[in-house]
């Protein structure tokens, strides 16, 4: 049976996704800020809720993250730029993911297939913005799949059947999206979650450090 640790399992995509894992019949450890207290910014709350987790975990999901926080939306221009409210933006979705990374790896077999997964976004990356804006969730964002890519590198060296991979959703009908799907297509997070999952089962060694989309498509760094 496969056993797998979700990250933020209240969230839209999070419960999506832990509802379709468990649908598998996979073991689904479902953790989040709401329902365990899990502040993925406060390191000794990782370190202790993840700490209390044995070895073993087949997948590791992290399907935090945030788009406003604290009321600030994204920018339109530099005018808007705000130190205090970028520096939310790197602790919710970069510095989040690492920490739970940082502390998951322990928990990932060494001799089988693991992924680690955190979720990106297409706006992250940089040879493929031709619009601006967003600076921080954007700059958040290409900060994130550069760790995720660094940390595939040096957990290749002891865990070689290892995958630590971004995944960009595409456009999901949840909260964090509502003010901004505007024309986009978009769709509901059980489908998202069907997409997501599909490209995890697809991927191999030789895939880890990449950041793809939701069909299973390299997305530019």
């Amino acid at each position: 049976m496969t056993r797998a640790l979700v990250i933020g399992a209240t969230g839209g995509i999070g419960a999506a996704l832990t509802k379709a894992l468990r649908d598998r019949g996979a073991e689904v450890t479902a953790l989040s800020r709401a329902r365990d207290d899990l502040d993925v910014t406060d390191e000794a709350r990782v370190a202790e809720v993840l700490g209390g987790l044995g070895p073993g975990f087949d997948l590791v999901l992290v399907a935090t993250g945030a788009l406003e926080i604290a009321g600030r939306r994204p920018e339109k221009n530099l005018r808007d730029l705000d130190a205090e409210a970028m520096a939310r933006q790197f602790a919710l979705n970069c510095i989040g993911p690492a920490l739970v990374l940082k502390h998951a790896v322990r928990l990932l077999p060494r001799n089988r297939r693991a992924v680690f997964a955190a979720l990106s976004a297409r706006v992250g990356s940089i040879g493929d913005n031709g619009l601006g804006g967003w600076y921080a969730y954007r700059a958040a964002k290409a900060a994130l799949n550069q760790m995720l890519h660094t940390a595939a590198i040096e957990i290749g060296r002891t865990h070689p059947e290892a995958i630590c991979v971004a995944l960009h959703p595409g456009t999901v009908q949840t909260p964090l999206t509502e003010r901004y799907v505007g024309r986009h297509p978009a769709v509901a997070p059980a489908e998202a979650a069907r997409n997501l999952l599909a490209v995890i089962d697809g991927l191999g060694p030789d895939d880890t450090g990449g950041f793809f989309d939701w069909r299973g498509d390299r997305v530019p760094w």
